[in-house]
């Protein structure tokens, strides 16, 4: 990457110095002047400045260039001071694909209050975690964190970032990407590294019909999104060592376009959420009319598991679209998955496929979903499921 910078054009508003944050930049007369030495090409000073006097040319890498980029970096997200688990979830993933590239693999928390956390992520497989503890990461903004992100990326350079395909982390990670002129893969269900050691991102396209592998050969880092559940975590291993690096970080008002007032959560009432549920219940096409989820909702019961439903159901108001499970819907990772009437469809699939135990209803013996079924009941679940909810009425009952 090459700054160009146009003193000429130049209006001399001095935004730039007040968004360096390696202090690369000062005033210069009426105009500035850049210290390439301290510079890390982070893009701050290209964002606002007002009259687009400030270019960063960013190129494709060579490999020369491209062996200077090592380690694999995980983003690791907070909400309210909690760590979300997608983050234990993907530390899992990266010192897999670490471990096959004989690097480190470094954890990042950006927050407020979080440091905390970084000796469990490091329990969880990290062997190291980035802090930047600061109180304009208390919520979560675009700016704030793209800034922060950027920030670290830039002098260190990762090999490989992962985020979370949270609500934040779909919104950060190609704001980092665009910023850096750098591949982006979202919503990745598989992540692996090839004989080259590069980055095989796999996602589903074309609706799910086919699943595509991705490369992202001339830029560092690669950059891929997952969805939570895909992975699952390490279990604590609370005799591991690793280095926690604490960074301070000062951002100008100035950078930050946002400000949160209020932050509400979402709530079905009577609900469970099925991201979090260790059993889920899901209905599909086959339970044919809303009234007859209450079947499904009797089992639920018992088991203590949230409601789910496909996509069909949800398309129809059945179920509101927090309880759909499926590629346009919520990842989910139970402990035990019961199917009702469900086919199958890859898009579905892809959504519950890594659950623990999976147990299926479907009248069709044909139908996909009894191929990756645990357990499966060929049968109308009109008349299956109440002997199964007596069954297990029946098992409680005896316990």
């Amino acid at each position: 990457m090459t700054l160009h910078y146009d003193r000429d054009t130049c209006n001399g508003c001095m935004l730039c110095p007040k968004v360096c944050n390696f202090d690369a930049i000062e005033k210069d007369g009426d105009k500035v002047k850049f210290d390439m030495d301290k510079c890390v090409l982070c893009g701050s000073c290209e964002e606002v400045c007002p009259v687009d006097a400030i270019k960063i040319e960013r190129k494709a890498i060579d490999k020369e260039a491209i062996a200077q980029y090592t380690n694999v970096w995980v983003f690791c997200e907070t909400s309210d001071g909690r760590l979300r688990n997608v983050g234990l979830e993907l530390i899992a993933k990266g010192r897999e694909l670490a471990d096959k590239l004989g690097e480190k693999l470094v954890a990042v928390l950006v927050g407020h209050e979080i440091e905390a956390h970084a000796q469990k992520l490091i329990h969880h497989g990290a062997d190291k975690v980035i802090v930047v503890d600061e109180k304009i990461f208390d919520h979560y903004t675009t700016d704030a964190y793209t800034i922060a992100m950027n920030t670290l990326i830039a002098p260190r350079k990762p090999g490989i970032v992962l985020f979370g395909a949270t609500s934040n982390g779909r919104d950060l990670a190609p704001r980092v990407a665009a910023r850096m002129a750098l591949g982006l893969t979202a919503d990745c269900t598989g992540l692996d590294i090839d004989e080259e050691r590069q980055l095989v991102q796999t996602r589903p396209a074309f609706g799910g019909n086919i699943m595509a592998e991705i490369l992202s050969p001339y830029t560092r880092p690669q950059m891929a999104t997952v969805r939570p559940n895909v992975f699952k975590p390490l279990e604590a291993d609370t005799s591991r060592n690793g280095e926690i690096e604490r960074v301070p970080m000062t951002i100008s008002p100035v950078q930050v376009r946002t400000r949160v007032l209020e932050s509400v959560s979402e709530a079905v009432e009577g609900m469970k959420s099925v991201e979090e549920a260790d059993v889920i219940v899901c209905s599909g096409r086959g339970i044919k009319d809303p009234s007859n989820l209450e079947l499904p909702k009797q089992l639920a019961a018992l088991l203590d598991a949230a409601i789910g439903g496909s996509r069909p159901i949800v398309d129809l108001g059945w179920l509101p679209p927090s309880q759909q499970v499926g590629q346009s819907g919520r990842t989910v990772c139970p402990k035990l998955y019961i199917a009702l009437g469900i086919s199958g469809a890859i898009q579905h699939l892809a959504g519950m496929s890594s659950s623990d135990i999976i147990v299926a209803i479907n009248k069709d013996p044909e139908a996909p979903i009894f191929e990756i079924a645990d357990f499966g009941i060929v049968g109308d679940i009109f008349t299956m499921l109440p002997e199964v909810i007596e069954a297990v009425k029946r098992i409680q009952a005896e316990r």
